[in-house]
């Protein structure tokens, strides 16, 4: 019993598990509304969120990497003041973002009523609102390591809005508008827990210094745009598709294979969110062979475990498309004429490449070279944009989308594992021979408390 209690406290299992919970809930609930809307209704929401999603990158970036750095290695005073000034830069940046969006809205009413974006123009404002204390919170809590709060914040979002979904499919048959009325109220009640319980930091707004904000937007000047980029990474192939003669219905189509790789995103980002501040920690203290080290231990762990998520992901592309998005998603698409399953075992291949790629970004970033991780990133969206351009105005080919994903993440890997090399003289034999090490030890450790439990 105490081995499985220290396995569950453990950083790495609560932000996986965190990330798990919140991943099935997203993708189940996803795949109920794909079954509950048409192509086209279905295609509304993908570009909401979608839009969201971006725009939300923009103040976490502000809000994030920044704090998370400073937060891990701050003395007690000097957290509450820089806990202070985050939360004055995302109140601010906050009000902006709301201000333009309406009178975005406002000046060009008529082209966002006729496109798929109205959604998103009237009512993320609004959520920007709303879920900005829950927003704080999550970062403080990152900092500090806290996934037992994460999990539970982010159960609430997640799981309260998949019941909706749910009850909905089943009984109540709401418009897509009333659904977004209903996240929104989810949300609330996420931040409202954040704010009783204090969580969200905004009470120390009175200690924020014009010296620690400076700190912090020196730092995020980078990191901000650098967050961008990554979305735009993820989102530039809806945002190019709506855009294009192909439409919404191809925007529903191309987001089921799109959300299944977020199976393989999982992993990733629950080692990347214990990662980073190790990294950090590391590297404020001078530690360059721990940051190595963890660098090669993390880097190599998550590549073999990727290989195993990716073989399953493509042998069984078509049955993760049916479980997902319904028959409707099967086979070749007579409006559009794409294969869902394609895509999804293209993207496969893919998410092979996240685990450096992604690795090489935070390490930049803890090693404060967050201007050459902006810059890595700028290469990866100029190659993702021109190639999603080709593929859709040439071929006319939604695979083609997806093999430029392919195509930017080598860059990013290449560049991004230069610039590391260059400050820390890394050996990438080591990522592959530390990965092994890692389960090697994993292995060695569950037989030892196993022998100790019997």
């Amino acid at each position: 019993m105490n081995v499985i209690m220290k396995v569950i406290k453990e950083d790495n299992f609560l932000s996986l598990t965190g990330n798990l919970v919140i991943s099935f809930f997203g993708i189940a609930g996803f795949a109920l509304l794909a079954r509950t809307f048409q192509m086209e209704i279905f295609g509304e929401w993908v570009i909401f969120i979608s839009a969201a999603a971006f725009i939300e990158m923009f103040r976490y970036g502000i809000i994030n990497t920044a704090i998370v750095r400073y937060l891990s290695g701050a003395e007690p005073e000097e957290r509450l003041k820089f806990i202070g000034s985050n939360g004055l830069i995302g109140i601010v940046a906050t009000i902006v973002i709301v201000i333009l969006l309406y009178l975005t809205l406002i000046i060009f009413s008529r082209p966002i009523h006729n496109s798929g974006y109205e959604l998103f123009f009237k009512w993320y404002p609004l959520l920007a609102l709303i879920n900005l204390p829950m927003n704080t919170a999550l970062v403080i809590m990152q900092a500090d390591l806290k996934f037992g709060k994460i999990l539970m914040i982010r159960s609430i979002e997640s799981v309260g809005f998949f019941l909706v979904v749910a009850v909905n499919f089943l009984f109540l048959h709401l418009t897509l508008l009333q659904l977004v009325w209903s996240f929104l109220i989810i949300d609330a009640i996420a931040s409202g827990t954040c704010i009783v319980k204090g969580w969200d930091g905004l009470k120390y707004l009175t200690k924020a210094t014009k010296g620690n904000v400076k700190t912090l937007l020196q730092f995020s000047k980078y990191t901000t745009f650098t967050l961008i980029g990554t979305n735009l990474l993820r989102s530039a192939d809806t945002f190019i598709i709506s855009f294009s003669p192909l439409g919404t219905a191809a925007v529903a189509l191309y987001s089921i294979p799109m959300k299944l790789t977020e199976l393989q995103q999982i992993p990733l980002r629950s080692f990347a969110a214990t990662a980073f501040p190790k990294l950090s920690r590391a590297s404020m203290q001078g530690k360059i062979d721990e940051v190595k080290d963890i660098f090669y231990t993390y880097s190599g762990a998550m590549t073999y475990l990727f290989i195993a998520i990716s073989l399953v992901t493509f042998v069984f592309a078509d049955l993760f498309i049916l479980v997902l998005g319904g028959k409707q998603y099967i086979g070749t698409d007579p409006v559009t004429g794409f294969n869902a399953a394609t895509i999804m075992r293209i993207f496969s291949i893919y998410g092979l490449l996240l685990p450096i790629d992604r690795m090489t970004g935070i390490g930049l970033d803890s090693i404060n070279k967050p201007n050459i991780n902006f810059m890595k990133v700028l290469y990866m969206v100029l190659a993702n944009v021109i190639g999603d351009l080709i593929a859709i105005f040439v071929f006319k080919s939604l695979s083609m989308v997806a093999v430029a994903s392919i195509f930017f993440t080598c860059i990013g890997i290449v560049v991004g594992y230069y610039y590391m090399d260059k400050e820390l003289k890394l050996n990438y034999r080591f990522i592959f021979t530390s990965g092994i090490d890692f389960y090697k030890k994993m292995y060695d450790q569950v037989k030892i408390n196993l022998g100790r439990s019997n």
